[in-house]
């Protein structure tokens, strides 16, 4: 004789996720979940965090340079429209997927380098099919060169060879090409990595000036007064942006950041010369732990 059965059935045991580790072109790239969001994961390479994205709310933005783009997003006008956007660099597609869910309908290109790497995220954190995401393997300056003038509304700039921009990537003449690209009243926004004496972030200020009359620089005030090394967002346009909404947004972020412009942006400049193709150099190399997890 069986045994007394109550009248219910359990249920299956739901399957908790698991990271995932595959080698690519950059490093061991990892997909590990976030314990506390049902299907967040945050994407490292050879430990370092490079996105965050949480599949059922692609509009919340974790890491704090994301966030702050995220405000100059939407602090673009008019607000909620469209928008057209070159992507270079793709990650886990954190800011393609934020786009298509706060500006439905817009039209947005990624080029990445590491084909194994955006592999990766399509088996794992597959965009929906009506996103208006392509997502294209490509070194972003060659895609750059070979996009449509006047054809994008922003440039997202957020390429890392390992920890390092590519020194390919903050030249003159691909400042040039970025202008090209942009419709008058678009952006150019860099994500940026720094500390004093801030020779790279000056020299990037200088580079784009030659070609954009408007600057700007979004970050943490720590990193601003030197006291640690971090990221910096570099926004450049040929027409004035909304400046004073944008540091509304950051000021009353959870990680509050300032936006400096004009005149304050002055003390990185001096003396310093646009960077050339031939004496390019990559970003500086963080300090140990900067960005690190575990």
């Amino acid at each position: 004789m069986g045994r007394p059965h109550n009248g219910t059935v359990d249920a299956d045991p739901v399957e908790e996720p698991i990271p995932v580790t595959r080698a690519v072109a950059s490093g061991t790239a990892k997909l590990m979940p976030d314990i506390d969001r049902a299907h967040a994961w945050l994407l490292t390479v050879d430990g370092a965090p490079q996105s965050y994205v949480d599949l059922d709310d692609p509009a919340h933005l974790e890491f704090e340079y994301a966030r702050r783009i995220g405000h100059l997003l939407d602090a673009a006008p008019p607000p909620g429209a469209p928008l057209d956007v070159l992507h270079l660099g793709g990650g886990a597609l954190t800011l393609p997927r934020y786009v298509a869910a706060t500006r439905p309908g817009s039209r947005q290109r990624v080029a990445d380098s590491d084909a194994g790497l955006m592999e990766l995220v399509a088996d794992h954190l597959p965009l929906p099919a009506d996103s208006g995401i392509a997502v294209e393997a490509g070194d972003g300056r060659a895609v750059l060169e070979g996009a449509a003038e006047d054809s994008a509304d922003v440039l997202i700039a957020d390429v890392y060879g390992g920890s390092r921009v590519p020194p390919h990537l903050t030249t003159l003449p691909y400042a040039r090409e970025a202008a090209r690209v942009l419709r008058p009243g678009g952006r150019y926004v860099a994500n940026l990595a720094d500390a004093v004496p801030f020779r790279f972030l000056a020299s990037q200020l200088a580079t784009f000036a030659e070609v954009f009359a408007h600057l700007a620089l979004m970050a943490e005030p720590a990193v601003l007064r030197g006291r640690r090394f971090g990221n910096i967002v570099l926004l450049a346009s040929h027409e004035e942006q909304p400046l004073s909404e944008l540091a509304r947004r950051c000021s009353g972020d959870p990680f509050p950041a300032r936006v400096e412009h004009g005149p304050a942006l002055a003390r990185f400049t001096r003396e310093v010369r646009p960077v050339q193709d031939g004496d390019a150099v990559p970003s500086p190399e963080p300090p140990d732990g900067a960005f690190s997890i575990g």
